[in-house]
């Protein structure tokens, strides 16, 4: 296999001459190309092809001094992959979030999404909400079901500022997303700190908003920046496309245990100690405000799981045809989650690949408890 490295393309060809792989970068705009496909014959699958081809045009880019969009979807995970090659890129900027948005740290790097942690406290003692590194979720849900006391605390100015000055000193901007407001204080804190960076770093700009978005709802919003960003969009327009569509992310929630939800005072004893007796699963949403909402009380957690799959038929894009993105994150039950996530792939076949499944995180679960299972999608805007 021979490959060829032309103007606006990279061709892997046979022995014989036929071109089996091909990667095209087309001008889009003045010193700006679009990796816009990257093709591998079938019987080149998994002899690193792909991987060859990208490697080359990488070079070529970096060689003739352009920039480069990412429209293929391939390159942009080979691009995630690479960070040597990140300075190729058109619009290099930082998209960060909270480690609330509840993905894992491989997907949080396989998209180039940084993120700062919050902070949580096990029976007096404090951890990072560094995605179960420090304590991993089943043993830390195991411990509040054994009865150790949690409490979370939230990132704070001088906390964002060290954050944020990181990639200000690597000259590229930031685009900050927060965790709800309508839980959360955190966004005040992170604002404190890009007006405290602004004298220092002028030229420099720090984007924060309110994602009124919470969990792998929050993830899922964020990863449709990375897509926005890698397809080329600036800052000020991801920004703009964010504000605009935060409230399309739907979250719904339920919880099999009421024990925390009394503990942390959001039901009284005598409501939890009925709703316990007669196996009563309560049913929640984030509302346009970015609360989370006690909706409906239902009788059994079969019901329950039936009726949150009932509301993304109701709220969802394009109905039973929704064609996006499904999330779900759970708190050490699984089995609950995977029932959910069974009926969603069931009933709307047209979704955008199997539904990804998520621990709740630290923080989060430090109010929820185990037994919570949450579900996220993009439907029509949240106005409640």
């Amino acid at each position: 296999m021979e490959y060829m490295v032309y103007a606006h393309e990279v061709t892997g060809v046979s022995e014989d001459g036929e071109v089996l792989a091909r990667v095209t970068f087309p001008f889009v705009e003045e010193q700006v190309v679009d990796i816009n496909h990257t093709l591998v014959d079938e019987r080149l699958r998994g002899q690193g092809a792909a991987n060859i081809l990208l490697e080359k045009a990488a070079e070529k880019i970096r060689q003739e001094g352009w920039k480069a969009r990412l429209s293929c979807s391939y390159a942009q995970k080979w691009f995630a992959r690479h960070p040597e090659h990140k300075d190729l890129l058109a619009n290099s900027f930082v998209l960060s979030c909270c480690s609330t948005a509840d993905l894992t740290r491989e997907h949080f790097a396989e998209r180039d999404i940084s993120f700062i942690c919050f902070h949580y406290q096990l029976d007096g003692k404090s951890y990072s909400d560094d995605l179960g590194q420090s304590i991993p979720f089943d043993q830390f849900y195991q411990r509040m079901t054994e009865g150790a006391s949690t409490a979370t605390s939230q990132i704070n100015p001088e906390e964002y500022a060290a954050y944020f000055e990181g990639f200000l000193k690597e000259g590229r901007d930031v685009l900050h997303l927060c965790l709800s407001s309508g839980i959360t204080s955190t966004m005040n804190s992170a604002c404190i700190a890009r007006d405290m960076l602004a004298e220092q770093y002028p030229e420099r700009k720090i984007l924060v908003l309110d994602s009124l978005a919470a969990s792998s709802g929050y993830g899922l919003l964020m990863d449709k920046l990375a897509d926005l960003r890698d397809q080329g969009q600036s800052i000020d327009q991801v920004y703009q496309w964010a504000e605009k569509h935060r409230l399309d992310v739907h979250h719904w929630f339920f919880t099999s245990d009421l024990t925390f939800f009394i503990r942390g005072g959001r039901i009284s004893k005598t409501a939890g100690f009925i709703g316990g007796v007669l196996n009563i699963c309560p049913l929640l949403n984030v509302d346009c405000q970015g609360r989370l909402i006690p909706r409906q009380k239902i009788r059994t957690k079969k019901k329950v799981i039936q009726a949150i799959v009932d509301k993304m038929e109701e709220c969802a894009q394009d109905g039973l045809q929704y064609s996006g993105k499904c999330y779900i994150s759970h708190s050490a039950c699984r089995q609950d989650a995977q029932a959910v996530a069974a009926l969603v792939e069931a009933r709307f076949p047209h979704l955008d690949g199997q539904v990804e499944i998520y621990d709740i995180g630290t923080t989060i679960g430090s109010h929820t408890g185990p037994g919570t299972v949450a579900l996220f999608f993009w439907g029509k805007p949240r106005n409640d």
